[in-house]
């Protein structure tokens, strides 16, 4: 009996690890996707005049006590890269937040509405393949545990495991697709998009690195799922066989 055991104690861990690796890329696309820190970085842009008793490093001083007097003349120190301040600002599929001058919280904008309009077509084709990934995923996770609490038929199991593994291949490809759509989108629209939002400096956020870890995840649960279908196969493949042996032996050396 505890032979007999072992496989299936083996086909289990199996199905217990690709499901945990879908169900972790699961969990990072649906993060990523309605993040906004795919990208990062900061903007250059005009100091602002100092308004009443304002002062310090973000705004435009004159030299004058009186500011609002328009007879007195008013001389600007500022000069070059003083003139200006960085402003942070993080970007996702959705939208594109950024700091705010001698204010506290954030100015959103839609990332949609900044994407230059010739390539508005590639971002709507990224969001879509975000959106079947995760559906994929979904399903997949949804077939990966009725296999792992379906006992009846070792047969139906390998059914449901073989399109598990389907599904989770395409829901891999699909992120693939998907993000590297995003990246070109992005680069372009640093390039072509608005003055008022092209960034200074940018690079790679969490987000980004989330969603790249859910496609490493979900093709790792792939990769298990169909290790653990080829070998439950050349598994029954080596029963028959034996079984066949067996039946030939009995028909050379019938039991008298």
């Amino acid at each position: 009996r505890m032979p007999a055991s072992v496989p299936e104690a083996d086909r289990r861990h199996r199905a217990s690890a690709a499901f945990s690796l879908s169900f972790l890329s699961l969990v990072f696309s649906i993060t990523a996707f309605s993040s906004s820190y795919w990208c990062e970085g900061t903007r250059k842009v005009a100091k602002p005049f100092c308004k009443g008793d304002s002062k310090g490093d973000l705004c435009i001083r004159f030299n004058s006590p009186d500011g609002n007097s328009s007879q007195a003349v008013q001389y600007i120190w500022e000069t070059g890269d003083d003139k200006f301040v960085e402003k942070k600002f993080h970007a996702g599929i959705w939208y594109s937040c950024e700091e705010r001058i001698n204010e506290e919280g954030e100015k959103c904008r839609s990332f949609i509405s900044l994407t230059p309009a010739s390539d508005r077509g590639v971002l709507w084709l990224s969001i879509v393949a975000e959106l079947l990934y995760v559906v994929l995923l979904l399903t997949g996770n949804i077939l990966m545990s009725v296999e792992i609490c379906y006992y009846s038929s070792v047969i139906d199991g390998l059914k449901i495991n073989a399109f598990s593994a389907v599904v989770t291949v395409l829901a891999g490809l699909l992120g693939m697709v998907a993000h590297m759509m995003y990246t070109t989108v992005f680069q372009m629209t640093v390039n072509l998009g608005p003055e008022d939002w092209r960034p200074h400096t940018w690079d790679y956020g969490w987000s980004y690195g989330l969603a790249w870890t859910s496609f490493a995840c979900c093709m790792a649960a792939a990769v298990t799922t169909i290790n653990k279908y080829t070998k439950t196969i050349l598994e029954f493949k080596h029963k028959r066989k034996k079984l066949e042996r067996s039946f030939r032996i009995q028909c050379r050396f019938p039991d008298h």
